[in-house]
């Protein structure tokens, strides 16, 4: 409930106009777990039950149903929750403190922890970012955070970024009744797999773009830009940390969780674990590539500036000759070669001519010019 300041009676009495009316307290005032709810769905059996849910009346759902002897399981999905928001979910699913910790503030590296019977696993989203060409963008990949909870009962996901949206991740759950029946880790799979996928999309797209940097590195008529280089070097950086570390964590899945994730899904998640190493080895292979790009752009550059600076000299060389010519005759003397001759001026002007068409000869042959 809203708080508000009470003033004392003294204060109330003889002031002769209206008292403010007080503001609330806006830390007391909690936004409902609804309004950063994405879905929330029951599924029994494999199917999907029709109807909407609230977490609390979900988990009732399913425990309802196992009373039965029937397995079921809920999953919820949660968008940049606040911290009354997801600590409302804590407390009827059960989470560790240090996890729902983590699910609030975000910006964590990709990693698995347990905590009893319950797997909190952390995957990094990734998203190429569009552009018509390299040098008119600053940012080439965008990344945000996908959490999971998983428990014997339940799934709860929490997402942080305006992209990696699981929409389609629960479509095809609810269309695939067989992945459905085993269980919530069936769902921890199709999102890593999901997640994965998207690295190798990712990275499709990002090799065009090196592709493209290679192209005008090497390409002799073409002005070779290094910061470029180096902005796409920085977004592999942001990309191998979303992605190398997730092979060790999803390693671990696979071997040491045996008695929490059954057979099918330990194999369904080594498939996505091989996926996760191929993006990780790109990704390498592309800082490597980055790094000889670099090398040979420095190198390119430092050509082109020998080259511009054999240009110049060549030049100079070239108009210090009328220059000099020109300080001798205008020094005034009285005595000078040819100086009262009739033919002294274009003889004057004929050889530094040539002597400059000597000189462009010279340097045209020796590639300067």
């Amino acid at each position: 409930m809203p708080t508000f300041r009470a003033l004392p009676p003294s204060k109330l009495r003889n002031t002769g106009r209206r008292q403010p009316v007080a503001e609330p307290d806006a830390s007391s005032i909690h936004v409902p777990v609804a309004r950063a709810m994405v879905d929330c769905g029951v599924y029994s059996d494999g199917v999907r039950l029709p109807g909407k849910y609230t977490h609390a009346a979900a988990l009732d759902k399913v425990r309802e149903i196992e009373s039965d002897g029937l397995q079921a399981f809920v999953w919820i999905g949660l968008h940049e929750p606040d911290e009354h928001q997801m600590q409302a979910v804590a407390d009827v699913f059960g989470l560790h403190e240090l996890a729902v910790e983590d699910a609030v503030h975000a910006h964590q590296r990709p990693k698995l922890e347990r905590y009893d019977d319950t797997l909190f696993l952390v995957l990094k989203t990734v998203k190429y970012v569009a552009n018509d060409a390299v040098a008119r963008t600053r940012e080439i990949v965008e990344t945000g955070e996908i959490m999971i909870f998983v428990g014997p009962d339940f799934v709860v996901t929490v997402r942080h970024g305006e992209h990696g949206g699981l929409a389609g991740v629960r479509k095809h759950i609810d269309t695939t009744p067989a992945n459905c029946k085993l269980g919530p880790y069936a769902v921890m799979h199709a999102i890593a797999d999901h997640v994965v996928d998207d690295y190798l999309d990712v990275t499709d797209l990002v090799e065009h773009d090196i592709d493209e940097m290679e192209e005008n590195v090497f390409s002799p008529n073409r002005a070779t830009e290094i910061e470029h280089i180096y902005l796409m070097k920085r977004e592999v950086v942001e990309l191998r940390r979303a992605v190398s570390p997730l092979a060790t964590d999803l390693q671990r899945m696979t071997s040491d969780h045996n008695d929490l994730i059954s057979k099918e899904v330990r194999r369904y998640m080594r498939d996505v674990l091989d996926h996760a190493i191929k993006a990780s080895d790109r990704i390498s292979s592309y800082d490597e590539v980055l790094s000889s790009l670099v090398q040979a752009a420095v190198g390119k550059v430092s050509m082109q500036q020998s080259t511009d600076m054999r240009k110049i000299s060549a030049w100079v060389a070239i108009a210090a000759v009328p220059t000099a010519m020109a300080g001798i005759y205008g020094m005034n003397f009285e005595h000078m070669p040819e100086l009262k001759a009739t033919w002294g001026y274009p003889a004057v002007l004929l050889t530094m001519l040539a002597i400059c068409l000597l000189l462009y000869r010279t340097f045209r042959r020796n590639h300067w010019l």
